[in-house]
């Protein structure tokens, strides 16, 4: 059955991996994401009457108008992702106000804002699905503002499912691995990534040679995850990436 599937940092990586994926079987998508002219590349790309809007999921005014543009043209939201999330390696000593509050808005406050926009319009069987990080239980350095975000959003997705239990709304917390896809380049400063990988070598961080998913792959799961049965639930989803 096609559902109506809303998306949020749907303009590249996982989130355009996940709507390409989706609409293979014929759902309807709705992308978001801060820049238009991404998602509405995808939107055009993937057709089925995919449509996008512009929403930085860390501005409250930008998710209640894109919320207020969904409401417009469709019924209900079936399922919610809430992908869309900033990553960006930087010790603690040198994070500004600027990047606390973009990093806890977007990755965190964002979730929040999307999914309770989101549930108020869902139905009976509606699925709210976040996306987090193994990042969360592993050492880390540099990753300080990252990881205490998705930690947030793991416990906010916890009691989320509590409170909508009795509407008949699952809600999902998958966290993933390493990710990647061919031709991605990491969009950081090349000065950065070098402190980065030097912070963690010489903590012994990662000394290993790790495995990277691909997003497409990851993105294979989510039909099978939208598509249980009313009876079965899955709360948490725990991904690692394998050397293949």
């Amino acid at each position: 059955m096609s559902k109506t599937i809303v998306i949020t940092g749907a303009g590249l990586g996982l989130g355009r991996a996940m709507a390409r994926r989706l609409a293979q079987d014929g759902h309807r998508l709705v992308l978001l994401g801060r820049t238009l002219a991404k998602v509405e590349a995808v939107a055009q790309e993937i057709g089925g009457g995919a449509w996008a809007a512009s929403c930085d999921v860390g501005d409250a005014d930008s998710v209640a108008a894109a919320f207020a543009a969904i409401a417009e043209r469709e019924p209900r939201i079936d399922v919610m992702i809430n992908n869309a999330a900033v990553y960006e390696p930087l010790m603690i000593e040198d994070a500004s106000e600027a990047k606390i509050a973009e990093t806890l808005d977007t990755n965190l406050a964002g979730t929040i804002r999307c999914s309770q926009a989101a549930v108020a319009q869902m139905e009976k069987g509606g699925h709210v699905i976040n996306i987090s990080t193994r990042t969360v239980v592993a050492p880390a350095v540099m990753l300080a503002l990252y990881q205490t975000s998705k930690a947030g959003l793991e416990r906010f997705t916890k009691t989320l499912r509590e409170e909508v239990a009795d509407r008949g709304i699952r809600v999902t917390m998958i966290r993933a691995a390493g990710m990647m896809e061919e031709g991605m380049n990491w969009t950081i400063a090349p000065e950065t990534a070098r402190r980065f990988q030097e912070e963690r070598a010489k903590r012994g961080i990662g000394t290993g040679e790790a495995g990277v998913s691909q997003f497409a792959s990851v993105a294979e799961l989510l039909p099978w995850l939208i598509g249980l049965p009313g009876d079965v639930d899955v709360t948490e989803l725990m991904l690692e990436a394998r050397k293949v």
